[in-house]
């Protein structure tokens, strides 16, 4: 079933077949900016008390990183990661993921912009009451939540970390001499590259994932960035954009653009429809340059992540062989900042 409850500003959401018992294994999943004043936040805390106590809380400690602490009838878990300095300016996804029955429970922290995983382990978890994950969706009044939160949401799986898909299922793939929707697209298919021209689809990867903060879906318009329709990614998708404009304003031939950062109501708009979307990309031999619709974009970008069996473990690309996956290589075109790219979009439509 995965996403059975999902909240943030606007949104209230559970759905769940039996809300009585417990959830054995799930995972929590926060995005939030943290204080630049560097001040403590409790970022999600609820406490019940009948038939007996429980409690969840989950904080962020200048100088103490990111607290997790669960406590059930007396009984208190405490786990903590701590922060890099680099990473209070960035959006940060926080997942707690738990399976009690295997005495198993990790908190990660992502950060969405920069592809980096970080993990601490959290022995003997508490499985969580689908009452309590019901009251912290739906009762604002009865849950404490900083107001940098974006969402948060809970998930009956151990959610994956690490690199994700980021097209939507539609999206046309040029391939062969013809454009097929990339959620169509399987191993061993051969499909068009600019580096390369024709390379073979070494795996398909798929998530669904709730629309909002690092996946909330943008839609990127035609005839902008070159594309002959409309088509819908995630905001860290990455756009390819070699112009001459570019080489002129930027000193390099071409440049990478996270879509989120052109999102500016005509050529790139949010997307905002769904309480989940679901994403798809393709591992290929090299970290390439795929035409979608006419506009060049990145493919999956998985780096050295067979050299790390428990990154690779935790990770979308856990169940495929290791000595399969390829090795990546950053691409030596620069990520504009979000000025620039909103300076190069104004400059394209001059």
């Amino acid at each position: 079933m995965s996403w059975i409850a999902i909240a943030d500003a606007d949104t209230r959401h559970f759905s769940a077949p039996d809300v009585q018992g417990f959830l054995p294994r799930g995972s929590l999943v926060i995005e939030t900016r943290l204080s630049p004043e560097e001040r403590p936040q409790t970022l999600l805390a609820y406490r019940e008390r009948h038939p007996w106590e429980r409690s969840l809380s989950l904080q962020a400690i200048p100088g103490g990183g990111i607290v997790l602490i669960t406590s059930q009838n007396g009984e208190s878990a405490h786990v903590a990661l701590a922060l890099e300095a680099s990473e209070r300016a960035d959006l940060l996804r926080i997942t707690y993921s738990w399976d009690a029955p295997a005495r198993w429970g990790r908190l990660a922290i992502e950060r969405p912009e920069r592809g980096s995983v970080r993990t601490v382990l959290a022995p003997r978890p508490h499985p969580l009451w689908l009452t309590d994950i019901q009251t912290m969706a739906t009762a604002p009044h009865m849950i404490q939540l900083d107001g940098d939160v974006e969402f948060f949401a809970f998930s009956d799986c151990v959610e994956p970390l690490g690199p994700m898909p980021s097209l939507a299922a539609n999206v046309p793939l040029l391939t062969q001499g013809q454009y097929r929707p990339v959620s169509k697209l399987q191993q061993g298919d051969l499909v068009e590259t600019v580096e390369h021209g024709a390379v073979p689809v070494l795996a398909h990867v798929s998530r669904t994932v709730p629309a909002r903060g690092s996946f909330r879906p943008v839609r990127l318009r035609a005839p902008y960035f070159g594309l002959q329709q409309d088509i819908i990614v995630a905001p860290d998708q990455k756009l390819v954009v070699s112009k001459p404009m570019v080489e002129y304003m930027f000193g390099c031939e071409a440049v990478l653009v996270p879509a989120r950062h052109l999102v500016n109501g005509t050529s790139a708009i949010w997307q905002d429809l769904k309480l989940t979307t679901t994403y798809h990309q393709l591992v290929l031999p090299e970290h390439e340059t795929l035409i979608a619709a006419g506009s060049a974009l990145e493919s999956l970008f998985i780096g050295r992540i067979r050299r790390k069996p428990e990154n690779l473990a935790q990770s979308l690309l856990g169940p495929l062989l290791r000595n399969s996956l390829p090795e990546h290589m950053l691409s030596a075109h620069p990520v504009l900042r979000p000025f620039d790219a909103i300076t190069l979009v104004e400059q394209s439509a001059a």
